[in-house]
């Protein structure tokens, strides 16, 4: 026993440090600018808050309504796309832990036993000639089959290249789950702002059908003409046809929200409008380093898939040299079942091979060529991923810089758009101005209370694309 033993862990001791013949990694640098673009449409990099600290802000935090919260709550536990990418990691998991084993000895235990008649006589009773006689072999043992002394790293390679691949699922699970929150709250926000403009749009044809209305006595009564009536129907039209659509866009928006949450979302959990006050977190940052596009989850996954191939290429090239394995067993064998554990019935082997290529007509050539084109492939798709990280970053960056004052300046168009319609109507009743200036400018008050919610609607969408942007989203 001791022989086998020792033979094992020394077996074993010799696999772990063998050599590793992957190439060293080294983290590629940033293929992007040092710092997110500064410029007009930018805050200024004094007006930062803390990007990291955002980035791990949970959405339970940052998103501060509670009904849109309850929404991603019961998306998270229902979507299909966000179960798919959950299986796809026990998935990756279970894959790693069966190139895992491999490292290690597969211990097995047999037993087993052999009847057989010989003519040759009986071994036991007096040799050859003595009469035909019956071998009764009873056997067990423990050991290992085939086990691959791991000498030049090929297994530890392919079990660092399964685990480095199941770490990128992983992120691209929680990138999965950041998309889905980020979907979420712009489907509940769109539904929101659509809610509100077909408000806006039955308010104003109820004032466009008043107006209809008005001018159409006065025609009756000869004081207008019949293109004033006509003026008038049209925007009445207008207004209804924007009713009918809009009233069509809601139920599209409820449609697209109980698909994102895997569920029909309760009445209670749909907005009628949006909020005065947002629904989310306002400390959201300005000019970043972009070193903060390394805590995005996606950015991970392509970095681990790029260590991974790292690793494929010194299993490719561990191809190259012997591959040595061991066969070993111990047990005991015995002519009958009752010695079968008696003194004396030891019984080992050790069988250790070796195999070396001479020529396999390129094969091993091909698979290291196809390793190291794999991990020039990984190069190139980290670095779109991080181009792709931060062009995100900065256009979100761009929109939140100017939106405050594009938001300023359209509550100062739907204002003064209100205050002259109100004017111009009043001195159109006082026969002062024309038709055609109350219309026009009833018109123009519409289409500035519409314009208004749109970009209520884009800065509401935007903080979240912000924080989507700089891998915040996680519980």
């Amino acid at each position: 026993m001791m022989p086998i033993r020792n033979l094992l862990l020394m077996t074993t001791a010799l696999a772990l440090a063998g050599c590793n013949l992957a190439p060293r990694y080294v983290r590629p640098a940033l293929p992007v600018p040092a710092e997110t673009p500064q410029g007009p449409a930018y805050r200024p990099a004094a007006d930062t808050g803390d990007a990291a600290a955002l980035a791990e802000t949970s959405w339970q935090v940052f998103f501060t309504e509670p009904r849109l919260r309850e929404v991603i709550a019961l998306s998270l536990a229902n979507n299909r796309d966000l179960r798919l990418a959950l299986a796809r990691v026990e998935q990756a998991r279970a894959q790693y832990r069966v190139q895992r084993a491999d490292i290690f000895p597969s211990l097995s235990a047999t037993g087993g036993a052999t009847y057989q008649k010989s003519p040759l006589g009986n071994v036991q009773g007096g040799g050859v000639g003595a009469g035909a006689g019956r071998f009764d072999i009873y056997s067990a043992s423990v050991g290992v089959s085939a086990w691959e002394i791991d000498l030049f790293g090929r297994v530890r390679n392919l079990t660092r290249s399964a685990q480095e691949k199941f770490f990128a699922v992983e992120e691209n699970r929680k990138a999965s789950q950041i998309a889905l929150v980020a979907e979420v709250a712009t489907a509940w926000l769109t539904m929101a702002a659509d809610q509100e403009r077909l408000q806006v749009a039955r308010k104003t044809e109820a004032a466009f059908r008043q107006t209809l209305e008005l001018t159409q006595a006065r025609f009756r009564a000869g004081v207008a003409s019949d293109l004033e009536v006509r003026q008038a129907g049209t925007s009445h039209d207008r207004a209804r046809a924007d009713i009918a659509a809009l009233t069509t866009q809601v139920a599209q928006d409820q449609n697209a929200l109980n698909l994102l949450a895997g569920t029909g979302v309760a009445q209670a959990l749909l907005p009628e409008a949006l909020a005065d006050k947002g629904v989310t977190l306002d400390r959201l940052p300005g000019g970043l380093s972009s070193e903060i596009l390394l805590h995005r989850p996606d950015v991970a996954a392509a970095e681990h898939q790029l260590i991974a191939a790292h690793a494929d290429i010194g299993a490719a090239r561990a191809n190259f040299f012997p591959r040595l394995s061991l066969t070993a067993a111990l047990g005991t064998i015995s002519l009958g079942l009752s010695n079968l554990f008696a003194s004396g019935s030891e019984n080992w082997s050790v069988a250790p091979t070796a195999n070396l290529p001479i020529f396999d007509f390129g094969r091993n050539a091909g698979n290291l060529q196809g390793a190291q084109a794999n991990r020039d492939a990984m190069i190139a798709q980290y670095e779109k991923v991080l181009q792709t990280a931060f062009r995100e970053i900065a256009d979100a960056l761009a929109r939140r810089g100017t939106i405050d004052d594009q938001l300023a300046a359209q509550r100062s168009l739907r204002g003064n758009s209100e205050a002259a319609y109100r004017l111009s109507e009043a001195r159109f009743r006082a026969g002062v101005d024309g038709f055609l200036n109350t219309l026009d400018a009833q018109r123009s008050f519409y289409a500035a209370e519409q314009d208004l919610v749109a970009t209520r609607l884009v800065r509401e969408a935007n903080a979240v694309e912000v924080y989507r942007a700089l891998g915040g989203g996680l519980n």
